[in-house]
Parts: C-alpha cells; sequence; structure tokens
C-alpha cells in the first residue's frame, strides 16, 4: 500500500531568513547549509508525530502561528541553558515525562513556539 513514512522537512516563511538561520545555527546548533537549509539523519531514538489541533487550543501559546515545531534533542538541560544563554525566551518550565522523556519550549525570533524533545533512553 502507497503511504506517508513521515515528516520529510518543516518549511516557512519569515521576513528575515539569513538572520533566522543565524539564529538557530547559534542557539540550537543547526548546521545550516549554503543552500540555506538543514538535512536530518533519521533519528536514532524518538519518531516523528503528526497531530491536529482544534482551532482554538492554546497550545501553541504564546506563539499565534498556527503551528509548532518539535526537534529531537540528545540533552534538554544542555539545549535550554545554552537558548537562554543566547537570549531565547523560554517558555513555561521543562517537564519529565517517564514515558515519553523530557520537554522544553521556546519562542523562535519569528514567533514560533519551538518544542525540544529528548526521548527516554
Amino acid at each position: 500500500m502507497a503511504k506517508v513514512l513521515g515528516i520529510g522537512g518543516v518549511f516557512f516563511k519569515t521576513a528575515d531568513p539569513k538572520a533566522l538561520q543565524d539564529w538557530y545555527a547559534r542557539v540550537l546548533g543547526f548546521d545550516v547549509s549554503k543552500w540555506g537549509g538543514v538535512v536530518f539523519e533519521h533519528p536514532t531514538r524518538g519518531n516523528i508525530n503528526w497531530t491536529a489541533f482544534a482551532a482554538d487550543s492554546d497550545h501553541f501559546a504564546p506563539s499565534a502561528a498556527p503551528f509548532m515545531v518539535n526537534f529531537i534533542v540528545d540533552d534538554l538541560d544542555g539545549v535550554l541553558a545554552k537558548a537562554k544563554a543566547e537570549g531565547a525566551e523560554l517558555v513555561g518550565e521543562p517537564m519529565n515525562d517517564e514515558t515519553y522523556g523530557k520537554f522544553g519550549w521556546l519562542m523562535d525570533p519569528a514567533g514560533v513556539k519551538i518544542e525540544l524533545w529528548q526521548p527516554p533512553e
């Protein structure tokens, strides 16, 4: 049966792509290619999720964007500390769930809420 196997990318518009690319490289350690994007190898742990939320959901707050991006990380506390040191706005308190792992949130300069996820071992 022909079917979708996972998320192939996240694409969005921003007023200053170069500044946003630089921010993601500096704050989250993205290896931005000359063509302006990043290629992530398939993660060795975790998974990729697709979820539709109700139009009136506040799950993406304080972002006004109609989407949120989730990135798998290897060290949630380390990434959040680096982001905070770079001046990123952290959102809420990190959460540790025995079943699903650790989660933390921040806002990017374009106003998009970013969810960081460290899957359990």
